[in-house]
């Protein structure tokens, strides 16, 4: 096995419980961990068969811009599934979601979930 990651992507996005996070909206940013079935592309140095980072960057996009979402567990889990099915050679996708303006009354830097699919 080997593992790709994805650090720090970043989207705009209007996910969130409050009518606020959804008209105003904020940045998003997703890392992503996927553990890796190397099979020959590692023994051969062959692209066939590898994961295009530059896809999965492409999925993670699509469903943090798409569908507005009430909690970040749910965008999570929805990356961390599509990953897996898209992209055969994935056996473990471990998806975190940042939320760096969390409406919380304190200060903190943001707030973040985890999910691993399969679990």
């Amino acid at each position: 096995m080997y593992v790709i990651r994805m650090k720090n992507c970043a989207f705009f996005a209007r996910h969130g419980v409050h009518d606020e996070e959804e008209r105003l909206g904020q940045r998003f940013y997703v890392d992503a961990v996927l553990t890796v079935e190397p099979g020959r592309p590692l023994r051969d140095d062959v692209l066939e068969g590898t994961v295009d980072y530059g896809a999965a960057f492409r999925v993670i996009e699509e469903i943090i811009t798409g569908q507005r979402r009430f909690l970040i567990e749910s965008l999570a889990m929805e990356v961390a599934q599509v990953l897996t099915e898209r992209f055969k050679e994935v056996v473990r996708a471990e998806i975190t979601v940042r939320k760096p303006n969390a409406p919380v009354p304190g200060v903190l830097d943001h707030v973040e979930v985890t999910v691993a699919w399969p679990q």
